[in-house]
């Protein structure tokens, strides 16, 4: 077991930020040819070895939330046993969309290197500029109808969690 209480379980050596790009883009493209999903691929460094990798398996999987960032997070915190990544870097062949970006951050990865911007994956059908506009917008004013509702009764569930004194905050 490593300190963070997972198994010790980290891959080979990376002797380059180049080298770790070079197996994202390898697993975007590989991802592609085997019919996994979109041209995304990613992998998560920790102390110079690779901790997990990542390929888009959105259509494969059916899961729209199997995004190459996703599944490598996933796994990161599986080997390591915790939902904190803090000292790992994430290598993404393309820049994060929205959402990927946020896992990253809630993630606590130390450091994001990417290949193609997201305006390169706009000219290959993967726009996600609406997402980054609709982002910025009250809820009110977003093309996703977004209704607040009972406010007040939704207030319990973090009286609950401040209340509590054994909680894992993160």
């Amino acid at each position: 077991m490593d300190d963070h209480g997972g198994m010790n379980s980290l891959g080979p050596q990376i002797e380059s930020s180049e080298a770790a790009m070079r197996r994202a883009i390898n697993l975007a493209s590989a991802g592609v040819l085997d019919g996994l999903g979109g041209p995304f691929g990613a992998v998560i460094v920790k102390a110079g070895r690779v901790l997990s990798e990542g390929e888009n398996r959105v259509t494969s999987s059916g899961d729209p939330t199997a995004h190459a960032e996703i599944v490598a997070i996933r796994a990161a915190c599986e080997v390591l046993g915790t939902h904190v990544l803090e000292g790992c870097e994430i290598y993404s062949s393309c820049e994060p969309c929205p959402m990927c970006l946020s896992a990253i951050s809630w993630a606590r990865i130390d450091r994001l290197y990417y290949g193609a911007s997201r305006r390169e994956a706009a000219n290959a059908g993967f726009d996600d500029e609406r997402l980054y506009l609709e982002i910025a917008k009250a809820p009110s004013e977003r093309k996703l109808s977004c209704v607040c509702l009972l406010p007040q009764e939704a207030l319990e569930s973090f009286k609950v969690w401040n209340d509590k004194s054994n909680r894992t905050p993160y």
